[in-house]
């Protein structure tokens, strides 16, 4: 019976593509995840399992909400309500709102469900929503994009043919300048106009120039404004104040009345003897009248 939910929850390939939601909406992939797998999430329950599977599946801003997603896979909207709630104190969702700023200068807040194939526990999603989760840092590979420019250089200017210790000699240096923001374009151009005739020492001529034409420094990213809700009754609040996902209240947990902000004594009384004097007024004026 598994079995068989877990092939139901996958469309047939005839079938039509998932809805997307409106744009800057629906799933958001949360960074630094490992590779898919086939047993990604075996530590869930049949169900919650064929549903995360589909989730994973579905490419940013589609539309992950109950509704849609009922109209899609073979469950209610209630079934599917209380499974999102387990992958969310699973660690693989999230839901709350970002601050989005536009070219104008005015900001507005939209609504977010992030996922994340990798479970990840309060921690994680406390730094997320701050903005400082560490960039993932999987091993470089044999040949880095830096090196693959330099190596292509001796192919469209002859007399800038580097060997490869020259390559990874200089490499370092053209990293640091896509670091900063400058394309392949930019870093060929500045490498391989307005050449001397002849060039004699290659490898030297584009460390000065590397070294010499170094863009500036970007400026630091803002983080991002993310707030989390709670899922069960949509209440915000700090990452901390939700384990799970869930707030307090919805944990059944006691002492978790809002405060109530009360006026003190005396400002009571004199408000209350300024609305009688004000009635007062009003009852004489009438008489007069």
């Amino acid at each position: 019976m598994a079995d068989a939910k877990l092939s139901a929850a996958f469309p047939p390939a005839h079938a039509s593509p998932h809805p997307m939601a409106n744009p800057g909406y629906g799933k958001r992939s949360a960074p630094d995840q490992r590779p898919r797998t086939a047993h990604d999430f075996a530590h869930l329950p049949p169900r919650e399992a064929a549903i995360a599977a589909y989730l994973d599946r579905l490419p940013d801003g589609a539309d992950i909400s109950v509704k849609t997603l009922a109209k899609q896979l073979p469950y209610g909207q209630c079934a599917l309500g209380t499974a999102l709630n387990r992958l969310q104190h699973a660690g693989h969702l999230r839901r709350g709102r970002e601050k989005l700023a536009a070219d104008s200068g005015s900001a507005h807040w939209i609504t977010r469900s992030w996922w994340s194939r990798t479970a990840r526990d309060d921690d994680w999603w406390a730094a997320f929503t701050r903005g400082d989760v560490p960039e993932d840092t999987p091993p470089p590979p044999t040949r880095s994009r830096a090196h693959i420019l330099l190596a292509a250089l001796g192919r469209e200017v002859p007399s800038l043919s580097l060997s490869a210790a020259d390559c990874a000699a200089l490499a370092p240096l053209v990293t640091e300048w896509f670091a900063r923001g400058a394309t392949e374009e930019v870093v060929c151009h500045a490498l391989t106009s307005g050449l001397p005739i002849p060039v004699h020492h290659p490898a030297a001529l584009l460390r000065r120039r590397l070294t010499d034409k170094r863009p500036p420094e970007l400026p630091p990213p803002r983080p991002p404004h993310r707030i989390l809700e709670c899922a069960k009754c949509g209440v915000p609040g700090r990452p901390e104040a939700l384990p799970g996902g869930v707030c307090k209240g919805c944990r059944g947990e006691h002492g978790t009345a809002r405060p109530t902000t009360l006026l003190p004594a005396p400002a009571i009384h004199a408000r209350a003897d300024a609305i009688r004097s004000a009635m007062s007024r009003k009852r004489e004026e009438s008489m007069r009248a």
